[in-house]
């Protein structure tokens, strides 16, 4: 028996279960955690202890009427918006994908425009509509004009609000749909060719459900990110949130009050909407939290194995 030999068969009596793990050491990191939690707290201490913020009137105003009212125009605005601009949205990036080049040029074209342009300007220029365009009308050959009305009556404040937002929203939109799309491998979409579906059925039942896991996250930060940006509708006069905490402290100048109660209900909006983004992402990478627990414990029962081989060479 040579010497390694009998060296590598004492090793392997040895009980792992009798060796000490040290952990490593991160001093820096809670000293880092420390310092952030000093300056957590001096900034509440500061908020709470500071008489300029007015807290009783913030709770005066809470649930208010005028702030609900406004509160529900701004989750129903960010909701109509949000559905034009997925329609929209992927309608263009269908047409993108198209190997038409009539399709995918305008689309390509619509998208650099209205992703382009700031969504403040795009609101502005439909509220005017009316300067260029009087009357919209419905003119067919030979019947002549079928309907005519006046632009101020169609764009009303609102009305224009929900268009600016929809197009703005609906060329990213196009880009996220296009993005999530492209992300299926090609191979799916020949073998859904064998198995005899059209081109429509397989993007409703093969492509599209595996695309929604890269579609949803960034749709989701999207939403959040409409429901902040409505409060520009304010400019034009639509009675959002923010619009109804104007009308308000422009008459009793209790502007930085008014202002926490216009933060607290877009906090309180964006943390339900972020639950909701959480388990709808969870529901459409399902079959990901069933594979990956058994990866997990067979990558962490391999990495013990060459631990303890380690150990005891």
């Amino acid at each position: 028996m040579t010497g390694s030999q009998s060296t590598r068969r004492s090793a392997d009596k040895i009980d792992p279960e009798q060796l000490t793990i040290v952990p490593l050491r991160h001093p820096w990191r809670w000293v880092a955690v420390a310092l952030v939690l000093v300056s957590v707290a001096g900034m509440i201490r500061s908020a709470i202890s500071n008489p300029e913020f007015q807290w009783p009137i913030v709770a005066q105003y809470l649930f208010n009427p005028l702030i609900l009212d406004g509160l529900w125009q701004t989750v129903l605005i960010t909701a109509v918006v949000m559905a034009l601009a997925t329609l929209g949205g992927t309608i263009a990036a269908l047409m993108m994908l198209s190997p038409s080049k009539l399709l995918s040029v305008p689309a390509a074209a619509f998208v650099w425009f209205f992703r382009g342009t700031p969504a403040l300007v795009q609101l502005i220029i439909w509220y005017n509509l009316s300067i260029v365009v009087k009357d919209i009308t419905l003119w067919l050959p030979g019947v002549g004009t079928v309907y005519s009305v006046s632009t101020n009556d169609i764009m009303t404040p609102l009305v224009s609000a929900i268009v600016a937002l929809s197009l703005h929203e609906a060329g990213y939109m196009a880009e996220i749909v296009r993005s999530g799309l492209k992300s299926v491998n090609k191979g799916q979409y020949e073998a859904s060719a064998c198995l005899g579906m059209n081109p429509s059925l397989a993007m409703r039942r093969i492509v599209l459900p595996q695309a929604m896991r890269i579609i949803i996250p960034p749709t989701g930060n999207e939403t959040i990110n409409l429901l902040k940006t409505t409060s520009l509708v304010s400019i034009i006069a639509v009675g959002d949130l923010l619009y109804s905490a104007q009308s308000i402290y422009a008459r009793t100048f209790e502007t930085i009050p008014l202002l926490l109660v216009v933060s607290f209900w877009y906090l309180a909006v964006v943390s339900i909407m972020s639950v909701g983004q959480f388990y709808l992402e969870k529901h459409f990478s399902r079959d990901e939290h069933r594979i990956n627990p058994g990866i997990t414990r067979a990558i962490l029962g391999n990495l013990a194995k060459i631990g303890r081989k380690e150990a005891l060479a």
